[in-house]
């Protein structure tokens, strides 16, 4: 088969609604704006949320309970497959050594190792975190898992 004998799912792709072009396209003058008004206009339009002066009803609605959302620990997590493939035999794992490998990104305040995947080389790992299964097989392939010193 051929590149250019392929062809996309019938009722897949749709015809373009190519706004404004005449009045016998169906979507002229206009283009399915209707007369003046703020929607209407360009760049016109509410903002989620607004109800035309009323208060909202994200507003109007009681507010309750605690909400820890500010104050949480931040944790990012990776997966033993993801380091098996990517660091050697007998290498040292910490948070440094995951950044530059690309498997932790952006601020944390504790990183956390999931036990997806295989591991089949003998790893150190120096992480805050580690799930009992990511435990499990980084010991069972010789390694070990520990804490780093504050």
């Amino acid at each position: 088969m051929q590149l250019h004998e392929y062809s996309p799912n019938p009722g897949a792709k749709h015809r373009v609604k190519r706004l404004g072009c005449g009045r016998s396209s169906g979507h002229g003058k206009t283009s399915g704006k209707g007369h003046k008004g703020q929607k209407a206009r360009s760049g016109g339009g509410v903002r989620v949320g607004f109800e035309g002066g009323q208060m909202p009803l994200h507003r109007r609605l009681p507010k309750r309970g605690f909400n820890n959302h500010d104050f949480r620990d931040k944790i990012n997590v990776t997966n033993v497959g993801g380091i098996n493939a990517r660091f050697e035999d007998g290498a040292t794992v910490d948070e440094a050594a995951l950044r530059k490998a690309g498997l932790v990104n952006g601020p944390c305040d504790a990183v956390k190792v999931l036990g997806v995947g295989e591991v089949t080389k003998k790893l150190h790992l120096v992480v805050d975190k580690a799930s009992a299964t990511a435990r499990e097989k980084i010991e069972k392939a010789g390694g070990t898992v520990s804490e780093p010193i504050a």
